[in-house]
């Protein structure tokens, strides 16, 4: 077991780690771990002169919340820290409520924090040993068994987890010579939830036999996560030998691959666009009909959240197009912000009539038949403008067509085109 000086050590190489004015946010749980994370840090900030605060998120899952919150308001009280207190609804979303309060905590953390605060952590070794083996047991491949990062980006916020490399033991000791108090959560009794059960029924007698056992596992999760940065690494390489866009590779340089480097780039791609991953059947299939199919065909595969399309040699990694908007219209005068059931359309039209002022517009979908009135090359059928700009026929049924009248001006969306005598100028 470590000496619990170095805990304080340990801190304050974390607290140099951190970008020069950045301050320090603590997600304070009123458990052990995040109490004595509070008062590392407090003293850490004092010597180094860094502004630090507390975030306490109230769940108000069971009857202990209220006794949590006042427990953080009279240590912060104590140590003379700033908290604050946020209070979150948890909505379940399918996945439990464990995710589901995980969810709102993250989400009331990042949207109490400002952009130049870090914000730590206080999970442990035993934490990371749980997530470790939990992962394992759903299968799960090398980005999920290197369980959590000890330090990631998330929403332009930087999260820190500097406690990840002490065991649980570790930190009761230390909190106990620094005679601190915490709550114990009622709720870790129950060995219904998952990670209960692997703490008191498989974790206990692991650590009875090799005593070491969380820090092991912690320490497997660790060099894992290391693995997943070097499978990044060469992912990056092959994304730019098959055209350097994750949102469309080349089938040729993507089938000349072997099938794990196939799936590894197709992952890592849809990780660019923050997209989810396909199960592993849809992976496979997908897989498959890139291999199986003709030049000219264009099959589709789909799973929740993403849509892969192969056109013209390539593969198309999308979200879901908005559902059909045939009876959409708007009217606009071609400068004020236009909200569409696509997204906001960040452009001004304009006229080259002397004014630039575009008098009074229309916006709808296209429905075909449109044309179009181009420099250069008079009047031309709308369908075929977007044949030729190399627009995917999925992405066509969201093309907006502005009209002046009867006369179509400009489209707008996945291609943005002014007809002769007026301009597309972006906001």
């Amino acid at each position: 077991m470590s000496h619990p000086d170095s805990l304080s050590c340990h801190i304050d190489r974390h607290l140099a780690q951190r970008a020069p004015g950045d301050g320090i946010v603590i997600a304070l749980s009123g458990g052990l771990d995040s109490c004595l994370l509070l008062a590392l840090a407090n003293e850490a900030a004092q010597r180094h002169a860094v502004a630090l605060r507390a975030l306490h998120v109230h769940h108000g899952l069971q009857a202990a919340a209220d006794d949590f919150e006042a427990h953080c308001r009279r240590l912060c009280a104590e140590l003379e820290v700033a908290l604050e207190v946020v209070r979150v609804t948890v909505e379940p979303d399918g996945h439990g409520p464990e995710a589901a309060a995980r969810e709102a905590r993250y989400a009331a953390l990042i949207a109490h924090s400002e952009v130049h605060e870090t914000i730590w952590l206080a999970q442990h070794a035993n934490d990371q040993a749980e997530t470790f083996l939990l992962s394992a047991l759903r299968g799960s491949g090398v980005r999920g068994l290197a369980a959590m990062m000890s330090e990631r980006q998330h929403a332009e916020r930087r999260l820190q987890r500097p406690l990840l490399g002490f065991s649980r033991a570790e930190l009761e000791a230390a909190a106990r010579q620094r005679g601190l108090d915490w709550c114990e959560d009622p709720s870790n009794r129950h060995t219904g939830l998952d990670r209960n059960y692997l703490r008191h029924a498989v974790m206990a007698p692991l650590s009875a036999r090799w005593p070491n056992a969380a820090r092991a596992l912690s320490r497997s999760a660790e060099w894992l996560g290391e693995a997943d940065e070097l499978l990044a690494e060469l992912a990056a390489i092959d994304l730019a030998h098959v055209g350097g866009r994750a949102e469309r590779l080349q089938r040729a340089g993507l089938m000349a691959l072997s099938l794990p480097r196939q799936r590894l780039l197709i992952r890592y791609a849809l990780d660019c666009r923050q997209l989810p991953h396909p199960p592993a059947a849809r992976m496979a299939e997908l897989l498959r009909q890139l291999a199986a199919a003709r030049h000219d065909a264009t099959p589709c595969i789909a799973w929740p959240g993403v849509e892969a399309h192969l056109w013209r040699g390539h593969l198309y990694l999308e979200a879901p197009p908005a559902p059909p908007f045939a009876d959409w219209q708007r009217e606009w005068d071609g400068v004020a912000p236009l909200m569409t059931p696509c997204g906001a359309v960040n452009v001004r039209l304009l006229s080259d009539n002397g004014t630039g002022c575009p008098g009074r517009l229309t916006v709808r979908p296209r429905c075909g038949g449109e044309h179009l009135r181009l420099a250069g090359r008079g009047r031309r059928d709308v369908k075929r403008v977007l044949q030729e700009a190399g627009v995917p026929p999925w992405r066509r049924a969201q093309v907006l067509v502005v009209y002046a009248g009867d006369e179509v001006v400009a489209l707008l969306g996945p291609l943005a085109l002014a007809a002769t005598g007026w301009r597309l100028k972006q906001t």
